[in-house]
């Protein structure tokens, strides 16, 4: 087993529409640890990610609101299996800036 510390989005500005964001390669484990959010616009925009197909079962943010001006950062464990995807959006297309990093197991 090995395992790679990695970025795997980003950065880059978030589309409007739910777009794949990173997809888990063929055998491997995914554990992403830190989501990296920034709004540098003079409004509130959100943010919506899932993992899978978009949906309100999948969402681990729902529409949450990333203040005008600010960043978020999210520390997290959200182990992805073998090909699982990581899908996200703005709730205004070109707003948020997004940097996720993690570590794949292969």
């Amino acid at each position: 087993m090995a395992d790679t510390l990695k970025r795997m989005v980003g950065p880059k500005q978030l589309e409007s529409s739910t777009t794949t964001q990173y997809t888990v390669p063929g055998a491997t484990t995914t554990v992403i640890r830190h989501i990296h959010l920034s709004n540098p616009t003079a409004s509130d925009v959100t943010v919506t990610a899932s993992i899978g197909a978009d949906g309100a079962g999948t969402r681990f943010f729902d529409a949450y609101v990333i203040p005008a001006r600010s960043v978020f950062g999210y520390p997290c464990n959200i182990v992805m299996t073998s090909t699982e995807i990581l899908a996200m959006h703005a709730g205004t297309a070109t707003a948020l800036v997004a940097l996720v990093d993690g570590i794949e197991v292969t």
